[in-house]
């Protein structure tokens, strides 16, 4: 095992050899050119406090605040900031994505793929959801299965092997926490691709997907109001303000957003509802601090798929291009399809609900100890409330030719509460620029999960179903709490002006404390049941700036997370050791043509072991190993002013190894819901006379899937068009607002029909993208 791993070291070690070799023999040159010309130290910026440029207009009202940001030394570097429209690059790598390092680097100082969708970007995209977001992101891809909302697959990986935070904060498992969430109250979202536990903790072999709400920035107060409907008779509204108050220093931003997304089945229908502030405060030069709260709730009548038919029993009613493959499950349906009389059909129970209410409350303080000292830390507290009550498996059964229904309840009742402290210290070591965080975090997850003791079932015809009702319900309980303490090191040096090395250390201590109860309330055998681990993570990298603009990175880094994919899944009698990942990376990012071209490259190969796998009806296998291995491309540019081109391409290789079990082996299958191809592109052109007016259009693939490990069945690959254009309209036409919008936008303009998902829970059914729509919005700015 060891010379293997020994061989994979050396042949990423020999291709980061032939980026770096060039450096290595410029070193005492450039070491003589680092000593004339001290580099200033990078400055942090943290979460809470991404702000705009501060106008100067301020500066002449708060001479405080004007003093209070000016350098504490002279060689102090003035903070990054998020990019303004004007400092917004193609790719959007001047941002600083604080999911991804706390050092404050930008993307491009980062020895790591990272993507950052800005708002900007998610207004003009029409990204209403996080899911819609992921989808137009490289290499990602995305379903709202109405039992994992918001499940993601990236780099070979799915659901809980991608770390979902919100604000940089973990609350808990991806398939068991994640709910659907609009974009409005959205500053950015922030991907982080490969093994993050540095940043993220445990359970992130795929990397890291970030909410970040929007934060106030010192300024003058700014407005914004939109509204949109669509063909479906859904809409979203949302309204916005933030600036800085009358109270020298203060600072705040409030959101309020609504929506009612309605689906194209029957009875379809998504409510949310978003409201969060929060507020800044700079009491002095040294100290500031800030405070936030937010409320969401989200309540839906869900869609859980189309059930898989055989194709002798459609007959003229079968499809082709949406499923391909012989299935057998329940009963052997051989051949099977989508039939066409099912695309609008709900065979959910007619009192099913889907419903969560989260709260947060975040709030902490920013220190200044000495010029070059820095303590950082913010405590948190979150709640949710979920429940789920639908009918959830679809099965068609080909000895009575009818659908097979089963009921299912789960209630979540999760409280977390956590710190985390940074102190970052700015160093020159023996003439080289040096920055080390330092981070002690904390946290403490109680989980309560009542859920169904029996399942009712009954069968209903394929089309025009008798829906009915619940029935009979009757409830268990089960409880989980995960303690969670790290001590974490991140570390850049720079040994040149323009090469950095970059690293990080993280030691972990994971407790899970497990109890499961009957329905009489008697504790089931094997149960209560404790375990803890100690793993130790880290990543280690380089960046080289070669040429102005052109910047090679390669990094190793690893992961860590407690085995099962549902905490709620693995039981006393199961190995309880971690699940590890390892990978390794390298690239390019290559910023050039006056800002205006953008594009970046980058190879990957990572291994997770010990891998837990889902398996139909609520079971999980041991897999042994998962290998991936891909490549990723992306490029912007603006060739003239007008004219703007993108696109995105991600080729993985992702399969099972050592995943044998009584019976078969899949070894050599790949995972569900991973496509070999995704690839994104779009084009807009804007006419800037007598108004500005842009049109545009976004195009995607998405490459065959399977639904489940045993790759009998293939989700058919697909490609789908959206089509827009938006005017601005002139100050002088509403004096009211600053800037006006109209947008009209057709999605999927082709009305394609495809699979966008499959649950390996319930691999007889299939989620069916949505069909065409037309949307028409509103946005204003004053």
């Amino acid at each position: 095992m060891f010379s293997v791993h020994a061989t994979r070291l050396r042949r990423f070690l020999l291709a980061s050899a032939a980026l770096t070799s060039l450096a290595v023999l410029d070193l005492p040159a450039a070491l003589a050119q680092q000593a004339r010309e001290p580099l200033p130290p990078v400055e942090i910026s943290p979460a809470q406090s991404r702000k705009l440029a501060r106008p100067a207009g301020r500066d002449a009202q708060s001479p405080r605040r004007a003093a209070a940001r000016r350098p504490a030394a002279a060689s102090a570097a003035p903070k990054p900031v998020v990019p303004t429209a004007a400092a917004q690059t193609p790719l959007n790598t001047n941002a600083i994505a604080v999911s991804a390092s706390r050092l404050g680097l930008t993307v491009r100082e980062i020895p790591a793929t990272v993507e950052v969708i800005s708002a900007e970007t998610m207004r003009e995209q029409g990204y209403r959801t996080v899911s819609e977001v992921a989808q137009g992101a490289v290499g990602v891809t995305s379903g709202d299965n109405p039992a994992e909302p918001g499940a993601f697959s990236m780099r070979g990986f799915t659901n809980s092997q991608i770390n979902t935070l919100y604000n940089g904060i973990k609350i808990g498992p991806q398939n068991m926490t994640s709910r659907v969430m609009d974009t409005a109250n959205l500053e950015a979202v922030e991907f982080l691709k490969g093994p993050a536990s540095l940043i993220s903790g445990e359970g992130a072999a795929g990397g890291a997907i970030n909410f970040v709400t929007k934060q106030p920035h010192t300024g003058a107060i700014r407005n914004e109001a939109d509204f949109s409907w669509d063909s479906l008779n859904s809409f979203r509204a949302h309204y916005g303000s933030g600036g800085s108050t009358n109270v020298d220093g203060l600072d705040y931003r409030f959101d309020v957003s609504r929506s009612s997304l309605n689906g194209f089945a029957d009875d379809i229908n998504t409510k949310t509802l978003d409201v969060s502030g929060q507020l800044n405060y700079r009491i002095s030069d040294s100290l500031k601090i800030w405070g936030a709260i937010e409320y969401r709730e989200d309540r839906s009548k869900a869609y859980w798929g189309a059930p898989l038919v055989p194709i002798a029993f459609s007959g003229s009613h079968a499809t082709t291009g949406i499923v391909s493959g012989n299935y057998f499950n329940r009963t052997d349906l051989g051949a099977v399809t989508i039939d066409d009389r099912t695309f609008n059909t709900n065979y959910n129970v007619l009192d099913n609900r889907n419903v969560a209410q989260e709260v947060w409350l975040r709030g902490g303080f920013e220190l200044r100890l000495a010029p070059d000292l820095t303590l950082k830390s913010q405590a948190y507290g979150y709640g949710a409330e979920r429940t789920w009550l639908n009918n959830e498996i679809e099965a068609f059964d080909s000895t009575t030719n009818r659908v097979y229904r089963e009921r299912f309840y789960v209630a979540h009742s999760q409280r977390l509460v956590g710190n985390i402290t940074d102190l970052i210290w700015d160093a020159n070591i023996a003439g080289f620029d040096n920055r080390l965080v330092t981070t002690l975090s904390s946290s403490y997850l109680d989980f309560v999960r009542p859920g169904a003791a029996n399942f009712p079932d009954d069968s209903v015809s394929l089309v025009n179903p008798d829906r009915g009702y619940y029935g009979l319900l009757t409830t268990k309980q089960q409880t989980a709490r995960i303690d969670d303490e790290a001590l974490s090191f991140e570390d850049r040096l720079k040994l040149t002006r323009t090469f950095a090395l970059v690293g990080g250390l993280r030691v972990e201590h994971i407790g899970l404390d497990r109890n499961s109860t009957d329905k009489t309330g008697l504790v089931n055998a094997g149960f209560p049941f404790s375990q803890s681990w100690v793993p130790t993570t880290g990543r280690i990298g380089y960046t080289w700036e070669a040429v102005p603009g052109l910047t090679f990175f390669s990094q190793y880094a690893t992961g860590a997370d407690i085995a099962a994919n549902n905490i709620f899944l693995l039981n006393p009698t199961d190995p309880l050791n971690l699940t590890t990942a390892r990978t390794y990376e390298t690239g390019v990012k290559h910023l050039f043509w006056d800002n205006r071209a953008e594009w970046s490259f980058s190879a990957y190969d990572i291994l997770r072991t010990n891998v837990y796998a889902a398996a139909g009806g609520m079971q999980l296998n041991l897999a042994g190993r998962q290998e991936s291995k891909g490549v990723e491309l992306a490029a912007s540019v603006r060739p003239i002013e007008p004219l703007r081109l993108w696109g995105n391409i991600a080729y993985v290789d992702a399969r099972y190894a050592d995943y044998d079990f009584v019976g078969g082996s899949f070894s050599g299958n790949t995972p569900p819901n991973v496509p070999r191809v995704v690839a994104n592109a779009g084009a807009s052109y804007r006419f800037f006379a007598p108004w500005a007016v842009e049109i545009g259009i976004i195009g995607r693939h998405v490459g065959d899937r399977y639904n489940t490990d045993a790759n009998v069945l293939t989700l058919k690959a697909y490609t789908v068009a959206d089509v827009y254009a938006f005017v601005d309209i002139p100050k002088t036409v509403f004096n009211a607002v600053d800037q006006a919008r109209l947008t009209f936008r057709v999605r999927n303009i082709a009305d394609k029909r495809y699979a966008i998902w499959g649950d390996p829970f319930y691999p007889d059914q299939i989620l069916l993208g949505a069909p065409r729509t037309y949307e028409i919005s509103a946005a204003f700015k004053w």
